[in-house]
C-alpha cells in the first residue's frame, strides 16, 4: 500500500472534503483527488462517495480510516523523534482544554511553556465538549472528571472541591426558607442542596435567580450579593481568605478531578511529555491552593 496515498486520504478524511484538505494542508486539491483514487484503484473499493458539492466516507473508508489514522500519527512521530534526536520538543502541540480552566490559567502556563520550549508550537482550544483526539489532530486534551475510555490514558493533574459560597452581605434564611442561588446553565434545576458545614449534614433549599453560562460569570455575581452558589474551591480561594466571600459548607459528592489524557496506541512524543511535566511541574502537589495561585 503507498503510504504517501494513505496519508492523503487520512486528510480529507479528518477535514471532510478535498477543498477544506488542500486549504488545510496547502496541498493541491487535484493532486489529493488523483492520490486517493490511485488508492482506491490499488484496494478495489471506493473509499469515498462524492456528490455535487459533498464528500462522505463509505463504510468501508471509515474503517480503513479508524484502523490507520492513529498508526500513521505513530509512524510520523517516530520519524520526527528520530530525526531530532529523540529527545528535544519540537513541532506543533495542539491541546484542548476546558473553559474555566482555559480562561483562568491556561494563558500564563502556555506562555511559560512555550518560553521554555521555543521549537514547540503550541495551540490551545477551548471547549468543554468531548473531543474526539485522533478525529480532529489532537495530541493532548484536559478534561474534567472524563468518562472512562479504553482509547486513552492520562493522569490526574488536581483535584478540586465544590463549595456553598456567598457574600458576607447575603443573609442565610433560617429554617427552610428558601435561598437566592446563582446556577450554572439551564440543566441546574437542584431544588436543594447537600452540603457538610461544621461537621454536620445541611440541606439548603435554592431559588434561583440568576442562570448563567459560566463559573466566572456565577462567582462575580455571587460577589455582588446576588445569591449563593457552588463553586469550586480554586476559584474563590483567594475571596475566602481575604473575607469577600463565606464559606456555608463543602457540597457533598465526588471530588473534582482535572485529567490530562491522550491516545493509549499512539507513541508519547518528546512535546507530550514535555508539557505533561510542565503541567506536574505547574501542580506538584495537585491541590486547589495551586490552581488559585495562577488566577488574577
Amino acid at each position: 500500500m503507498d503510504l504517501l496515498a494513505l496519508a492523503d486520504f487520512n486528510l480529507v478524511a479528518r477535514h471532510g472534503g478535498f477543498g477544506k484538505a488542500a486549504r488545510a494542508s496547502g496541498r493541491p486539491k487535484a493532486t489529493l483527488s488523483r492520490r486517493v483514487s490511485e488508492l482506491e484503484s490499488s484496494l478495489d473499493l471506493r473509499l469515498f462517495e462524492r456528490g455535487a458539492r459533498t464528500v462522505k466516507l463509505t463504510q468501508e473508508g471509515r474503517a480503513l480510516h479508524e484502523r490507520t489514522a492513529a498508526l500513521l500519527t505513530d509512524l510520523e512521530q517516530t520519524a520526527a523523534a528520530i530525526a531530532s534526536g529523540g529527545d528535544k520538543p519540537r513541532g506543533r502541540l495542539r491541546v484542548s482544554a476546558p473553559l474555566v480552566f482555559s480562561q483562568t490559567a491556561m494563558g500564563k502556563l502556555a506562555a511559560g511553556f512555550a518560553l521554555k520550549y521555543p521549537d514547540v508550537r503550541l495551540e490551545i482550544t477551548t471547549e468543554d465538549r468531548s473531543v474526539d483526539m485522533i478525529e480532529e489532530g489532537y495530541d493532548l486534551v484536559i478534561r474534567v472528571n472524563p468518562d472512562p475510555d479504553e482509547t486513552l490514558v492520562g493522569r490526574i493533574l488536581m483535584r478540586d472541591q465544590l463549595v456553598v459560597v456567598a457574600s458576607p452581605t447575603l443573609k442565610r434564611p433560617k429554617g427552610d426558607r428558601a435561598v437566592p442561588t446563582v446556577v450554572r446553565g439551564a440543566s441546574d434545576m437542584s431544588p436543594v442542596w447537600d452540603v457538610t458545614a461544621r461537621g454536620r449534614k445541611v440541606r439548603i433549599t435554592t431559588d434561583p435567580v440568576l442562570r448563567l453560562s459560566s463559573l466566572i460569570m456565577v462567582r462575580d455575581a455571587v460577589r455582588a450579593g446576588v445569591g449563593a452558589a457552588r463553586l469550586p474551591v480554586s476559584l474563590v480561594s483567594r475571596d475566602l481568605g481575604a473575607g469577600k466571600l463565606i464559606h456555608w459548607g463543602d457540597v457533598d459528592g465526588p471530588p473534582i478531578a482535572l485529567w490530562a489524557l491522550y491516545p493509549s496506541r499512539r507513541l508519547l512524543s518528546a512535546r507530550v511529555s514535555a508539557f505533561l511535566d510542565f503541567l506536574k511541574g505547574a501542580f506538584p502537589s495537585g491541590t486547589p491552593e495551586e490552581l488559585a495561585a495562577l488566577i488574577d
